[in-house]
């Protein structure tokens, strides 16, 4: 006779044959986040037309929201009520922003002429001002950005701005986040800035939002990085890359598997993905092609 530990051992493996990969480790199919895009796949329209392309990405199915650096200043040339307002009326939540995490520096064009910016707020300089914004505009997350980590004065420069920055934010009830390009994998001088600031900050205070195809590209693999940090990636970036890694394309057209990364939600502590595509020649529709396959993946 099967006694209650095989039974309940039987019908576990019996449910994870049958159930998708996404249904069986959230334990229930209406788990999997609503397709959220980051704004930069947008970033050479967006200023040119910010309600029309606010409808178009509603229109393809998005429903979350991570803003990014705007040419028009503040938030696509607005303040942040009025453009979490308009994201709400057309059924979509701004979730998330990336801020910069210390002023940027002078840039020149390639004749040596300086490149004029609008006035960029950063962690350093502006953190009070950022977080009355993120509370104007109902932010769960700030999404540190664009730190300098070249030398390894740098890389402590940057762990001193998010460990300052990290606990402020929570008091304000909005989550710091840290965002990585494939440079933050790079021996310094000795150090990694990546692991640098995983193992130098609060685990509570600092959490992460994985660009998955930036870490692949730079040698890395996200499952022994959600299964060492686990919890610490509520935020993720998804994008395709080609067989050389050198080109980004819709998720389902390039070689990374995100059959196996999405099994990972629940040990990462998921709550939000952002699909994002860079110079894309059509940003809706590559947009809408990661959205399928997404969907065709979790469900």
């Amino acid at each position: 006779m099967i006694n209650r530990r095989q039974f309940i051992k039987a019908s576990a493996t019996a449910m994870a044959v049958s159930l998708p990969a996404w249904s069986f480790i959230q334990g229930r199919t209406n788990a999997m986040p609503a397709p959220g895009v980051q704004l930069f796949t947008f970033f050479n329209t967006m200023d040119n037309d910010v309600a029309g392309t606010v409808r178009a990405a509603a229109e393809v199915g998005l429903k979350n929201i991570e803003s990014a650096f705007s040419k028009k200043g503040d938030y696509y040339g607005m303040k942040a009520k009025a453009f979490a307002d308009l994201l709400k009326s057309s059924g979509m939540q701004w979730r998330s922003h990336h801020v910069f995490g210390a002023p940027l520096k002078p840039r020149k064009d390639a004749n040596g002429n300086p490149i004029s910016m609008p006035a960029l707020k950063n962690l350093k300089e502006n953190l009070s001002e950022i977080l009355d914004d993120a509370k104007a505009g109902g932010l769960q997350y700030l999404v540190a950005a664009h730190l300098p980590i070249g030398t390894a004065d740098e890389i402590k420069s940057s762990l001193d701005i998010l460990n300052a920055s990290a606990g402020p934010c929570k008091k304000a009830g909005i989550q710091l986040v840290y965002h990585n390009e494939p440079a933050d994998f790079k021996n310094i001088e000795g150090k990694i800035p990546y692991e640098v600031f995983l193992k130098e900050t609060d685990s509570d205070e600092l959490k992460f939002e994985l660009d998955i195809a930036w870490a692949i590209k730079a040698g890395q693999d996200p499952e022994q990085l959600f299964n060492q940090y686990s919890g610490r990636f509520p935020l993720w970036h998804i994008k395709d890359l080609s067989q050389d890694y050198q080109t980004v394309l819709p998720v389902g057209e390039g070689v990374l598997n995100y059959n196996k990364y999405f099994t990972y939600a629940t040990k990462s502590a998921l709550k939000y993905y952002f699909i994002e595509h860079e110079s894309a020649q059509d940003p809706i529709a590559s947009i809408g092609k990661s959205i399928k396959t997404i969907q065709t993946i979790t469900s």
